[in-house]
């Protein structure tokens, strides 16, 4: 089962709350335990604050993942930990690649979902099997690849 807190802190147009349950879903359905994640939608000035706090890159980023860091001894308590979704960039990265504004939340989304679980992409292989499991979610969505442009 999935807790899901969903905080909208922007004003800013973003999809339902069925809709981010739905992708969470997919993404974490892999996973048998039960899980906990907030999902915090942000504007661009919240989003450049914590990627600056947190990576020490001074811009707004689309999706940031803070997966929950649980003691060993509460191993068993569901919390798999936080995204934070910038809704401006979101709206321009989709505009600017040419992407349906849903395919890029869903994908943003699931990749954020990825992370919480242990996904990576800072090595090609880890890359290539998070983005290949990503473009199977994606097709099960009916969303095309999400990386068929960086590859040409």
């Amino acid at each position: 089962m999935l807790e899901l807190d969903l905080q909208r802190a922007s004003q800013a147009p973003a999809p339902s709350d069925a809709e981010f349950r739905r992708w969470c879903e997919l993404a974490l359905r892999q996973r048998t335990a039960d899980s906990e994640l907030t999902i915090r939608l942000v504007d661009e000035a919240e989003g450049r604050e914590l990627n600056h706090t947190w990576r020490h890159k001074d811009y707004a980023t689309n999706v940031l993942s803070f997966p929950a860091d649980v003691p060993d001894e509460m191993l068993d308590i569901p919390l798999l930990g936080d995204l934070v979704i910038c809704i401006p960039v979101v709206a321009r990265e989709a505009s600017e690649q040419g992407k349906a504004l849903e395919a890029h939340w869903a994908h943003l989304v699931i990749h954020g979902c990825l992370h919480l679980l242990g996904y990576d992409h800072i090595d090609d292989e880890e890359a290539e099997e998070m983005e290949a499991l990503e473009r199977t979610l994606l097709a099960e969505l009916g969303h095309p690849d999400p990386y068929i442009d960086d590859e040409h």
